[in-house]
């Protein structure tokens, strides 16, 4: 107990509530993970990230003679007829790539038994990115989504928009912990899913931050959906209890809820502990598949242990 308060007082958090204190933290914190678009998305998308300069990009800039040496592809024959002389068009290649943010703050991201619930570590990780976006000088959006309402701050650049995703993600969390959801919302992933279809812009690098508890085939769907058109990283949020039971000497019944419906496990028998351990191997692997066959990259974070230590052990670099 006292190691956790010690991690705690560190990282200015409590593990359940958020503050802005622990979220300003990350913003000194950037150098731990690296945003660099994906060589082949480079490829894939032309004008993308890849010059502050003029050159052959996607978006109009201007027309001008022209010079030896120039595309003919681009010569621009509206003008050159007009004008009597040969002019060619010249593009600017798109200065930043959007980075979206889509977060969930469902009941089963409500949950922690170490340091702290999974919706707090998740609500860290969404600063960090959004600092470090910021510190590329990417603009920075979010989706952020509970049971039953969902906040979007659009992308924008600078320091502002961090604060605006810091400001929302606390007002998230404060309604979070104040709502008791009656029934499983199973579609919450899946309403999710959609509203980011339609929000980002194809070119856009998402990072969708979740436990995947509510991963449906309708919402799979959606995420392909977007991922032919964008780069997303998956970020499985769990707390270490989900991975393996508790070990104790002697056996114990417990009750388990989901704040719906109601199990009673035992705790410290063998049969039981091995059963949980295939199950949730078997879960794991098929989120994982899922992923890894429609190009999405994978990466899983624990909310029982600093999200500092973890990146460090961990890569979670883009490229």
């Amino acid at each position: 107990m006292q190691q956790v308060a010690s991690s705690l007082s560190q990282l200015q958090s409590d593990g359940i509530h958020l503050s802005v204190a622990e979220l300003l933290r990350y913003q000194q914190l950037t150098r731990l993970i690296d945003l660099s678009p994906r060589k082949s998305l480079q490829a894939r998308l032309s004008g993308q990230y890849l010059s502050r300069d003029k050159g052959r990009g996607m978006e109009f800039d201007e027309a001008r003679h022209y010079l030896p040496g120039d595309d003919i592809r681009a010569i621009d024959w509206r003008v050159t007829a007009r004008t009597g002389k040969t002019h060619t068009k010249v593009y600017r290649e798109e200065r930043e790539r959007p980075v979206f943010l889509c977060c969930d703050f469902s009941s089963s991201m409500q949950f922690g038994t170490q340091l702290m619930l999974k919706s707090v570590q998740a609500s860290h990780l969404v600063s960090l990115l959004s600092w470090s976006a910021i510190a590329r000088g990417d603009k920075v959006g979010a989706l952020l989504f509970d049971d039953r309402s969902h906040r979007e701050c659009k992308p924008m650049s600078r320091k502002r928009a961090v604060l605006s995703v810091c400001h929302e993600l606390i007002a998230m969390q404060t309604n979070a912990l104040r709502y008791v959801p009656e029934s499983s919302a199973d579609d919450v992933l899946e309403q999710a899913c959609l509203r980011l279809r339609r929000v980002v812009k194809p070119g856009s690098l998402i990072y969708f931050i979740s436990d995947f508890a509510h991963l449906t085939e309708a919402a799979q769907s959606h995420l392909v959906s977007a991922a032919r058109h964008c780069e997303i990283h998956a970020v499985n949020i769990y707390d270490p209890i989900e991975l393996s039971l508790p070990h104790i000497k002697s056996k114990q019944m417990v009750k388990v809820t989901n704040g719906t419906d109601e199990q009673h496990w035992m705790l410290g028998d063998r049969q039981t502990n091995e059963q949980y351990q295939n199950w949730r191997t078997l879960e794991n692997e098929r989120l994982q598949h899922f992923f890894k066959q429609n190009k999405i990259r994978y990466h899983s974070v624990s909310a029982g242990f600093e999200l500092d230590k973890q990146l460090v052990q961990f890569s979670m670099r883009a490229v």
